[in-house]
């Protein structure tokens, strides 16, 4: 199909990587429980941005650069390790009644996903080791080819994570009549992104 092998086996894959926790599920939770669905659709919109960036740079051989220059794959992966723990830490020491971290009105939630998407460099490096697996090596690699694969990602993200959204929204409503549940869900958020970060830097 278009130029990929296997097309069912690269969907369930994806699948299976979009349910892996990591920060991007985190910051739509945490979106949504800030901001309701609208809040979790626009921190959706943000992580597949994000991945599209990812992905394109993947296809433009930017992962080979940074795999050539480890400095540069460092610098990149201290950025995004440092936006995390900035985040975390942030929403760590907020107090009640502080305003949140994520405030739909200031489109916060888009900027939060696509940043914490985008300032993971190990993320360009599986794209790259993904996309070849799929790639119909009878025939040359088509840009169509990409885009459709790339289409196929964003797709099954917004599913994804609407679907992950409108959980969610339950969990919020109880937050709402549970004020400590809350406030315990926004430290347990917080500690998390620090440990994203951390990981970010000493995973191998």
């Amino acid at each position: 199909m278009l130029g990929i092998t296997d097309y069912p086996t690269f969907v369930g894959a994806v699948i299976l990587f979009l349910a892996i926790p990591g920060p991007g599920n985190l910051a739509l939770l945490t979106s949504t429980a800030q901001g309701g669905l609208r809040g979790g659709l626009a921190s959706c919109a943000g992580i597949i941005a994000g991945d599209q960036v990812l992905m394109w740079a993947a296809v433009a051989g930017l992962s080979a650069v940074l795999l050539a220059s480890p400095a540069w794959f460092g610098a990149v992966q201290w950025l995004g390790a440092a936006y995390l723990g900035y985040l975390g830490i942030r929403m760590l020491m907020a107090k009640d009644g502080d305003a949140p971290l994520l405030d739909m009105r200031s489109g916060r939630f888009f900027r939060q996903s696509f940043f914490i998407t985008l300032f993971n460099p190990k993320a360009i490096v599986f794209y790259m080791a993904f996309f070849p697996l799929f790639v119909d090596s009878q025939q040359p690699p088509a840009l169509g080819t990409f885009a459709f694969m790339a289409v196929t990602i964003a797709a099954l993200t917004f599913l994804y994570s609407l679907s992950l959204s409108l959980l969610a929204t339950r969990l919020r409503s109880r937050m709402q009549q549970s004020p400590w549940l809350g406030a315990g869900l926004h430290k347990l958020a917080g500690a998390l992104l620090v440990g994203f970060g951390l990981r970010l830097i000493f995973q191998k």
